[in-house]
């Protein structure tokens, strides 16, 4: 892809979204940054991002209304959209049982319908011109499990089942995907945990329901202080040619988690190819 792309980029007021504009714009992407609140609490961000030449939008993944205009907008500046990288997400930790599932609903939809709303919002347009990128932000609890993680694990393992599907329905149009599997990194989301909301029922685990705050220290206590990998690592995804791009990535690369992947790669392409889509499988590249 040339450097001229069209970039839209999800959940930037901070952390991973908020370096990935900036870098790809310095890349010379002409990059649309989406956030909540852009005249409000994420005002500050919005006026640093556009001083770079990124404009910001004001777009809620929850909320279908708020996708559409922004989308709107977006298409009226720019014509079509070349790049997606969803970014936006949240992290419920804690006990799993003591989330109600209101709360276990609020995960899902900004980690796992979010992401679907606003492809399904610029898919038509990449199927259109027979090109394009999506990127989905996920995590390396999207192919392990920790206790205490199991709704926020939850999300993201569905959302890297999305994104695979997506990926093999989407390379005969010539649209790439790829899934970005953080470890942790000292962004603001460790901030911002939501804890379990059913407290009666958190304190029927006694001291079992402190592995909560035992996990997320233990995540805290193991974060990398260089979030700008995972920026980097997406602007190297966004720079490789198309039809090219492994689906999985891994940051930092040498995490377990590449062995998962590894191991899971061939026995997914033995099941795709036993199903009879030996046809999709000549258009995936291997794992490098």
């Amino acid at each position: 892809m040339s450097t001229s792309l069209v970039t839209v980029v999800t959940g930037t007021s901070t952390g991973f979204g908020y370096d990935t504009a900036r870098l790809l714009a310095a890349a010379g992407q002409r990059v649309f940054a989406t956030m909540r609140d852009v005249a409000g609490r994420n005002a500050e961000p919005a006026r640093n991002l556009a001083s770079l030449g990124i404009t910001a939008v004001e777009l809620d993944v929850t909320d279908q209304n708020s996708v559409d205009r922004g989308t709107a907008q977006i298409l009226d500046a720019a014509g079509r959209v070349d790049v997606l990288i969803n970014n936006a997400g949240t992290a419920h930790m804690g006990t799993t049982e003591a989330f109600t599932p209101a709360s276990f609903e609020r995960q899902l939809a900004t980690n796992v319908i979010g992401p679907f709303r606003v492809s399904r919002a610029f898919l038509p347009g990449m199927r259109a011109h027979r090109s394009g990128l999506v990127v989905f932000v996920s995590s390396i609890v999207g192919r392990v499990v920790l206790p205490a993680t199991g709704v926020y694990t939850a999300s993201k393992w569905a959302l890297e089942g999305l994104a695979e599907a997506l990926s093999y329905e989407l390379r005969p149009f010539g649209v790439d995907v790829a899934i970005v599997e953080p470890g942790a990194y000292a962004t603001n989301i460790l901030n911002a945990i939501v804890g379990p909301d059913d407290a009666a029922r958190l304190e029927s685990y006694g001291e079992l329901g402190r592995s909560g705050e035992a996990v997320t220290s233990g995540i805290a206590s193991r974060a990398s202080q260089r979030p700008a990998e995972v920026a980097e690592a997406i602007a190297a995804l966004v720079a490789a040619p198309s039809g090219q791009r492994p689906l999985r990535t891994v940051v930092p690369a040498g995490h377990p988690a590449e062995t998962i992947n590894a191991t899971v790669e061939p026995i997914q392409r033995t099941i795709l190819e036993s199903f009879g889509f030996g046809d999709v499988l000549q258009q995936i590249p291997s794992a490098v």
